[in-house]
């Protein structure tokens, strides 16, 4: 495994996720918006329940790429592989019309799981 280049993932999955969990807690609304998705209140609290969990997501992530052994780093890799991936399908599985922002929000799921992956991979 490339422990360096899974440490610089972390950081940069972990300043993307903070990005987008602070987006989330001041426009909710327009977050929804962005994604095509219905603006009402029960969704807007969603957002910011979500918000919330991505804050801890983005410090743990910034933490484990810090403070982790390699071992524990790899562990966290596989997960993040997964959970990355698994966000760009899920954001292209939205239930009705797939907008632009829907397109990049996958592609940066996708992106953050292939770059896992290679460095999980190269020696």
């Amino acid at each position: 495994m490339n422990y360096n280049g899974i440490r610089t993932t972390l950081k940069a999955g972990s300043m993307v996720f903070g990005a987008s969990a602070l987006f989330l807690l001041i426009a909710p609304s327009l977050f929804l918006d962005l994604l095509g998705l219905e603006n009402n209140e029960p969704m807007v609290w969603s957002m910011r329940m979500i918000a919330i969990t991505l804050v801890a997501l983005a410090g743990n992530m910034w933490n484990n790429s810090k403070n982790s052994s390699d071992s524990g780093v790899g562990n966290v890799a596989k997960v993040m592989c997964v959970s990355a991936t698994g966000l760009g399908v899920l954001t292209l599985l939205i239930p009705g019309e797939i907008t632009w922002f829907s397109y990049i929000y996958a592609a940066v799921g996708f992106g953050f799981g292939l770059s896992y992956l290679i460095n999980i991979l190269r020696k």
